[in-house]
């Protein structure tokens, strides 16, 4: 791993903390705060909601800048409202320092992903930008559960403690290690936004947004799946999430070597089809806990597999406004996770078991496919009209 994509990673690692620390928190802040579980899930809203609204606006803001003073500013608001809301007297403060501490999260890995792209050898930016999603996979690894057994058994505060020193970590080494690069902005910020204009742009977001939501259907009510039809034991669910986790770790590597190995938009393709027919088999068989857990692994890994391939097919169509796009992209994901979890608690809210949200899933997929199949007619079309100007 090059030095110079350590802080990368590290920004990775405390953004991956705090956005899934949230989910095995709630009961700890709900009983402190004394409000209802429900009711401290607005706080993983709130971050969401954070996501995107800053991960597009923040770019469009500080793209005059230099690369290493932008990640250097988001890290330090990441920072600074984590530690707000380790301190945070009630739940209205918790929301708010929710809210604002999710604003840099697109931001940091849209800017962060052209920053790898650049820094990365030939050939190698897929691989490159895989790095810095790697501190995502860890924090999911390792650092969320400890987050959660600290929360459980000592305080919450501190685990958005350990967030907050990751984010100091983080900017010492960004400001030690990242080297500065040149600015690289072809127009203004209207320019920019006319990428928002572009049908290329937005077929990107809506398999983003679309494509992916399928995994959010089926991760978001993992917990009752585990514990309701493959009948393992509540407290097992915390080391079925190890093994998810340690899936997102591979799978962050395959998808960046895939990427780098074939063009991007068959890459997500490839791994959304995948996707439908492990959401399928979960259906299927969850009620085996032996395959329950060997397909735990499989989503866990294509779950964050797409995360690359996507940034990539992002950059390379948004070039005179990449950092723009990759982080529009990040808000797509953030969407996907909301659109996810709502499309996938109808079928529960209708009767139909805790495995259902697997089929929503595989259908969000298979419609994320259709728009990449989209894209690829698209581009060539839009390369047959480019030859005969020629």
């Amino acid at each position: 791993m090059k030095k110079n994509l350590i802080p990368l990673a590290l920004g990775g690692l405390g953004i991956g903390t705090t956005e899934f620390v949230m989910m095995g928190l709630l009961p700890d802040i709900a009983r402190d705060f004394n409000i209802s579980i429900p009711v401290a899930g607005h706080l993983i809203s709130a971050y969401a909601l954070g996501v995107v609204i800053g991960a597009p606006l923040l770019v469009a803001i500080s793209s005059s800048f230099e690369p290493k003073k932008i990640l250097l500013a988001l890290m330090t608001i990441f920072t600074l409202f984590n530690a707000f809301s380790a301190f945070a007297p009630n739940n209205t403060a918790l929301l708010i320092a929710r809210l604002f501490s999710g604003l840099p999260h697109g931001a940091f890995f849209g800017v962060g992903a052209v920053v790898a792209s650049r820094l990365a050898q030939k050939g190698k930016q897929a691989q490159a930008i895989s790095i810095m999603f790697a501190g995502l996979t860890i924090a999911n690894l390792l650092i969320v559960p400890l987050g959660t057994y600290v929360g459980h058994h000592y305080s919450w505060r501190y685990t958005f403690g350990i967030v907050t020193l990751i984010g100091i970590i983080t900017i010492i080494f960004i400001q030690l290690w990242l080297p500065k690069l040149p600015i690289n902005r072809a127009g203004n910020i209207k320019s920019e936004l006319a990428l928002f204009k572009r049908t290329e742009a937005w077929l990107i977001i809506l398999i983003t947004a679309i494509g992916t939501g399928g995994l959010f259907a089926w991760i978001s009510y993992i917990a009752p799946l585990m514990t309701e039809v493959s009948h393992f034991a509540a407290n097992t669910v915390s080391y079925i999430m190890i093994l998810a986790g340690f899936g997102m770790v591979v799978g962050n590597i395959i998808g960046g070597r895939l990427a780098d190995k074939m063009e991007p938009v068959k890459a997500c393709i490839v791994l959304l089809i995948a996707m439908a027919t492990t959401l399928v088999l979960i259906f299927l068989l969850s009620g085996n806990q032996i395959a329950s857990l060997i397909l735990t692994f499989i989503a866990g890994a294509l779950s964050i597999a797409l995360a690359t391939p996507i940034q990539i097919l992002m950059i390379k169509t948004a070039a005179e406004a990449e950092m723009l796009g990759a982080a529009a992209t990040q808000a797509a994901f953030n969407v996907g996770n909301a659109l996810g979890a709502f499309f996938g608690g109808l079928p529960i809210a209708a009767g139909l078991g805790y495995a259902s949200p697997s089929l929503v899933g595989a259908c969000m997929a298979l419609v994320g496919t259709a728009f990449g199949w989209m894209l690829i007619k698209r581009q060539k079309r839009v390369k047959s009209l480019e030859s005969q100007l020629a």
